[in-house]
């Protein structure tokens, strides 16, 4: 194997910390250089031909960059201080639930005994695992009032096709081929994908003024065909379904299943349940509700809980405790099968496990209503910059509109959020729910002191007086971050999949 640099190297001493441009790892890139030397032997080195064969080697040169240890390191070292993280500051992005994750689940974590254990090792060898596994599931469905789970989705949509498949494991095996899946016109954007994956149609229903589920629109969709309806509670708009028992009972009464979306959970926690709302299947997102790192298409994780009636399709192999006190790898009678290589995101589900135990059952409620009571401190503090699209009582995330500013002014909801990155804060959601014109979701969640969404509204209420002063500097926010307003919509237009398809496009 050869390896070349990129034609035309950049100094690696050229970028400083903060400085606008950074160069990339392959315009940093010297023919020679490496991050690493081995010492001599005295040991005749090999040739190219003894060590690979013929039929092996590469007839062409591959572009890896060439640098040194000291400027690998600062080039990543510089551009993680780019970064935004909730570690940083406050992160407000509604339905994401974007809170602190303590550094103790970190630590539980990182323990020797659970993070050295391969997952493919024997039960007998592996019975810790297996406990914590069974007890982490135990607790999610006393959390949500179900019967069992399954710990192996590894993510929220992977936990919805989870649901989906088992919502079609269970028609099916009473002989019933169903074809529609209900779904408010809120919901969220990976339901109708979700629900087209498990070989459904989806039914759209719209919202009243008030921002709930259209009962009357419900009961005229309901029919014979409806396997069932994907609901969020509270809503995607934050608001609480008042009618969550009239709904369950229409769609039971077709014999149709309820699928909760988990990703409002961090709400309800040890307030209300959705198995006693009447749900047949919940997802939970752990990434979420209970605090264990997001990103980067993991860690996640996202177990699927059911009532008794689902339990025999839930996926498998499944941590079990057996009747002498032992645990062990068991199949369910009717399993869909495996939804996930092995057995879910462990150390996510240790993170988990750890943050549901150091709260205990008092904690978790106390983590809901701080999550509710910042929620509607914020609607209330901002009712005259940023009115609710509903101002009335939300749960833990409020949806804030800035059609006034636009009207006005025409500041939209964007320049409103690009600002804010300005002041420190990353933007909220914007633009989500779809049923909400210039929407602005903002979940602070139970983990911001006062202090910060007291600095969080004055901030936007600075942003609002420049929407008076000088409309146009919003328009052109951010300009004092490392990376200024990008086009938002250049990389869908012109999409350059990779780095080796952007030199083939240059050639």
């Amino acid at each position: 194997m050869t390896t070349r640099s990129q034609p035309g190297a950049r100094a690696a001493s050229a970028p400083l910390l903060g400085h606008a441009t950074e160069p990339t790892i392959f315009e940093m890139s010297v023919p020679g250089r490496s991050a690493f030397q081995l010492r001599s032997t005295g040991v005749p080195p090999l040739s190219l031909e003894d060590l690979v064969p013929e039929h092996h080697r590469n007839g062409h040169a591959i572009d890896i960059a060439e640098v040194s240890e000291r400027d690998l390191v600062g080039h990543f070292t510089r551009l993680s201080h780019r970064q935004f993280s909730v570690d940083l500051g406050m992160y407000p992005l509604g339905s994401c639930t974007m809170k602190y994750n303590p550094k103790f689940c970190d630590a539980v974590a990182a323990d020797p005994g659970l993070n050295s254990v391969h997952p493919g090792a024997p039960a007998e060898l592996t019975q810790g695992w297996l406990e914590l596994l069974v007890s982490l599931e135990e607790k999610l469905c006393v959390i949500t009032g179900m019967a069992e789970a399954t710990l192996q989705p590894a993510a929220g949509a992977a936990g919805e096709l989870t649901g989906l498949l088992l919502m079609r494991a269970y028609h099916s095996a009473q002989g019933d081929a169903r074809r529609r899946v209900l779904i408010p016109d809120s919901a969220h954007g990976t339901n109708p994908a979700s629900v087209t994956l498990g070989g459904y149609e989806v039914t759209t229903i719209p919202s009243t003024s008030e921002g709930l589920v259209d009962l009357v629109a419900l009961k005229a969709a309901l029919g014979p065909d409806v396997a069932g309806i994907m609901l969020t509670n509270p809503n995607t708009v934050g608001l609480f379904e008042e009618d969550i028992l009239e709904i369950a009972e229409s769609v039971h009464d077709v014999g149709g299943l309820l699928y909760y979306d988990g990703a409002n959970l961090n709400a309800i926690l040890g307030v209300v349940r959705p198995g006693d709302m009447g749900f047949d299947i919940v997802h939970m997102n752990l990434h979420k509700t209970f605090a264990t790192p997001h990103g980067g298409g993991g860690p996640g994780a996202g177990p699927v809980a059911v009532s008794k009636r689902l339990v025999e399709f839930l996926p498998g192999p499944k941590a079990t405790r057996l009747a002498n006190g032992t645990f062990d790898w068991v199949r369910p009678a009717r399993s869909i099968g495996r939804v996930h290589g092995w057995h879910g995101n462990a150390m996510v589900l240790a993170r988990a496990l750890s943050y549901i135990d150091v709260h205990g059952a008092d904690g978790l409620e106390r983590v809901a209503k701080h999550a509710v009571l910042n929620a509607n401190w914020l609607r209330h503090r901002l009712r005259d910059t940023l009115p609710a699209a509903y101002d009335r009582t939300c749960m833990h995330e409020c949806v804030l509109t800035a059609t006034p500013l636009k009207t006005r002014f025409g500041v939209r909801g964007l320049d409103v959020a690009k600002a804010l990155l300005e002041e420190g804060f990353h933007s909220p959601t914007v633009y989500f729910p779809l049923i909400v014109d210039e929407a602005m979701m903002f979940e602070p969640t139970e983990t911001e002191s006062v202090q910060t969404m007291e600095a969080l509204a004055e901030a936007i209420e600075r942003i609002a007086q420049r929407a008076i002063d000088d409309p146009q500097s919003l328009h052109r926010a951010p300009q004092t971050t490392p990376v200024s307003r990008v086009d938002e919509a250049r990389a869908a237009r012109h999409l350059i999949a990779t780095e080796d398809a952007a030199q083939r496009m240059s050639l």
